[in-house]
This record gives structure tokens, C-alpha cells and sequence, in this order.
């Protein structure tokens, strides 16, 4: 049976969100806090240093690289976090535009119109959405159950590359790859199932949570 395109625009939007603001607000809004010199660097050290982050806020830049489009299309804006569940994003241009996750609803905000979507309608982006409060919350244990967590480098350089092995995840996201320092992440890679590609460059705000 052929998927709604109601259903599919709801799978896009929820994706664009907890990506954009899960992945960058949890691992940029920390702050340069590097981990200390005794601890080897590893997956478990980062999720605990995420685990400690209640609430944050950060500025951020992203492109994202269409096939069908020559040139990347480019949004900025303010991405929100507080714990336990509540994932924000507030792009202010080209379009301001706000999309929020709160348990289990998803929000969009454009304009004087807002539309409300229950992710429990939609089991993979639920899982995905899931997978990703897992990384909020520091449990690797939960993370690994739905990716294969890559760690290169060290503390002072850093590279996590997450693999779905997941397949409602892997239908939205073939990988995700995000470069740091310390406890701060600059920049992070999402390549798309469908071969779409958005690179992010996020600035945590140094007056920290909202």
C-alpha cells in the first residue's frame, strides 16, 4: 500500500528535527569541557559528559545538498534543548520557522499556523526519535541498540561516525558523522537515505541553558 504523503511530510519533519537539534544541541551546548587526563576517550566518556547537560542553548548554520538543486540551501537559527524530552528549533532564516518535539508530539510553527503530529502515528520515526533522546541522556547502552557507534581520535580531536543497524532508522539515515574537540562538537554530517546531505556548523552560546 502506498504510504500518504501526509505520512512522508511528517517522517521529513520529525527527521529534520531531532537531527538538527537532538544531535547538534547535545554534543555542541556542553561546552569545552575536556575529559580528564587519566580517562581513555572513548563513547562511554562522551555519554557521560552528555548525561550532565539538563539544558542548553546554541546558535547554528546549516547546508543542505540536494541532487535535483545546484546550490546548497542554507538555514540558521537557534537550536534548544531541555531535558528530559523537549527538543527545539528555531530557524530564523530563510523563513522563520519552529519546530519542536515534546514526548511524544511534534509541532510546527510557520507563520500563525501550527500544525501538532503524534509520533506514536509513525512507529520509525518514533524509534528514531527514541534512539536519539538516548544520546541526550548519556545511554550509550540504548544508542547501541539502534547504531553502531564509531569513536576515532582523542579528547583534544575527535570523530563519531553512528551507523543505523536499525532498519526504521536506516529507511531515514544512512549516517551520521559528527567532528569535535573536548566536550565541544563544530561541525556535523548527515547523509540521508535518499542521498540528500546537510553539513552543520554549530556555536554553543556561552550563556548556556535557556
Amino acid at each position: 500500500m502506498k504510504r500518504p504523503v501526509r505520512s512522508a511530510l511528517a517522517a521529513s519533519v520529525a527527521l529534520s528535527v531531532a537531527l538538527s537539534v537532538a544531535l547538534e544541541v547535545a554534543l555542541a551546548a556542553t561546552g569545552p569541557v575536556a575529559a580528564p587526563a587519566a580517562e581513555a576517550f572513548d563513547a562511554a566518556t562522551l555519554m557521560r559528559t552528555l548525561a550532565k547537560t539538563r539544558a542548553s542553548r546554541a546558535d547554528f548554520v546549516e547546508k543542505k545538498y540536494l541532487a535535483t538543486l545546484e546550490q546548497p540551501i542554507e538555514s540558521s537559527g537557534e537550536l534548544v534543548y531541555r531535558a528530559p524530552s523537549r527538543l527545539e528549533r528555531r530557524t530564523v532564516k530563510p523563513k522563520p520557522e519552529v519546530l519542536i518535539v515534546d514526548g511524544d508530539m511534534l509541532s510546527v510553527e510557520r507563520g500563525a499556523t501550527r500544525r501538532s503530529i503524534s509520533l506514536a502515528s509513525y512507529p520509525e520515526v518514533a524509534v528514531f526519535t527514541d534512539s536519539i533522546r538516548a544520546t541526550l541522556g548519556g545511554d550509550l547502552a540504548a544508542l547501541a541498540r539502534s547504531y553502531r557507534v564509531v569513536v576515532d581520535g582523542s579528547a583534544a580531536r575527535w570523530r563519531i561516525s553512528l551507523l543505523p543497524s536499525d532498519a526504521r532508522i536506516a529507511a531515514l539515515v544512512s549516517r551520521v558523522t559528527l567532528d569535535g574537540h573536548d566536550a565541544s562538537i563544530d561541525t556535523i554530517e548527515v547523509l540521508q537515505a535518499d542521498g540528500s546531505r546537510s553539513v552543520t556548523s554549530v556555536r554553543p552560546r556561552p550563556d548556556g541553558a535557556p
